[in-house]
């Protein structure tokens, strides 16, 4: 089909959700962004821009913004989840009796607590097994890939036509798409790098300099690669673009809101006052409670996650988080390869 036909909706109007919108709209498409708020929905048509999420960047003519389910294209051949994780079930519980029986690519990072099911299995279990769901994952800042900066991400999944559809719809000059068809350890390595990027900015915080820093990266792509690994994800997937790539992108970025709470969290600032104060959601803080549920059902050892945990959930200080992950029984490190 000619990619000027294509109508594919968009839910979610965070600054992931926009971006895909634009980029979309860009390659030709008619474009239906999603939003579960009404008053945003009507800003969003007024100012011509996300000025909340995405400030800076204009909407394209072909996205069309409304707050009404029934608004969503009957014909749309792909649909686009940006929804939070914390929110997945509940948003499309609601408007799924409304969504075209189309594909589903899923670009949330995160695990939601209790059930410890990552999204594409959410979107499964609300709408349907038989629902045809990708992930797309990687180091995909989105003000960066906004104002046209290089980056390249991943689409995962089982059907190899619905990736190729992906990398032909979204790929350009400036955001390139691979495929992979481990949708499995896709999605663990984004969810997971959140966990590990929340401790970097309480590296940050507690400025404790670039050795620590790099140390923590390589060792909890260790832990990321671990717990994939065990749980039937390929170990290959962990040094790609949805493993490393994001990991470090996540946990060096100025931009990054994992990093952003836990440099506050290394400076002082209580999880609570900081959450308050935030207008996006940090999916680590979420993951971090998943992450470590998911490890002791698999019997696997994540000692930073579980630091990170503690800090977050236990009230530990920072510092004697530190001083235990330093501290803890020597040993080789290939064991964690």
């Amino acid at each position: 089909m000619n990619r000027q036909q294509r109508s594919i909706a968009v839910i979610g109007d965070g600054a992931m959700g926009t971006l895909t919108a634009c980029i979309l709209a860009e390659r030709g498409a008619q474009v239906t962004l999603w939003s579960a708020f009404a008053d945003h929905a009507r800003q969003l048509r007024q100012d011509g821009e996300n000025r909340r999420f995405l400030p800076g960047v204009r909407l394209p003519k072909n996205v069309a913004v409304s707050a009404i389910a029934a608004d969503l294209p009957r014909d749309a051949h792909l649909i686009i989840s940006a929804v939070p994780t914390p929110y997945l079930r509940d948003v499309f519980s609601r408007i799924g009796g409304e969504l075209p029986a189309a594909p589903i690519v899923s670009v949330t990072k995160g695990i939601e607590n209790g059930s410890l099911k990552r999204p594409s299995e959410l979107l499964r279990e609300v709408l349907g097994p038989q629902r045809n769901v990708a992930v797309l994952s990687g180091p995909c800042i989105a003000t960066e890939v906004a104002h046209r900066l290089p980056a390249s991400v991943v689409v995962a999944g089982e059907d190899e036509m619905l990736c190729e559809a992906v990398q032909e719809s979204m790929s350009s000059n400036y955001f390139r798409v691979y495929r992979n068809s481990d949708p499995l350890g896709v999605e663990l390595a984004g969810a997971l790098k959140n966990v590990i990027a929340v401790a970097a900015g309480m590296c940050d915080g507690l400025e404790l300099g670039d050795n620590a820093k790099a140390a923590l990266l390589t060792r909890g792509l260790v832990e990321i690669s671990r717990l994939g690994i065990a749980l039937g994800a390929r170990r290959e997937t962990f040094a790609g673009l949805a493993g490393m790539g994001d990991l470090v992108t996540t946990c060096v970025s100025p931009h990054g809101r994992n990093r952003t709470v836990g440099e506050a969290i290394g400076r002082g600032r209580t999880l609570q006052e900081i959450l308050a104060s935030m207008q996006q959601v940090a999916e680590g803080v979420h993951t971090a409670r998943s992450a470590v549920e998911l490890a002791a059902e698999a019997g696997v050892e994540m000692p930073i996650c579980r630091q990170v945990y503690n800090i977050l959930f236990e009230n530990k200080p920072p510092r004697q988080a530190i001083e235990d992950l330093m501290t803890r029984p020597w040993r080789s490190e290939e064991e964690g390869f």
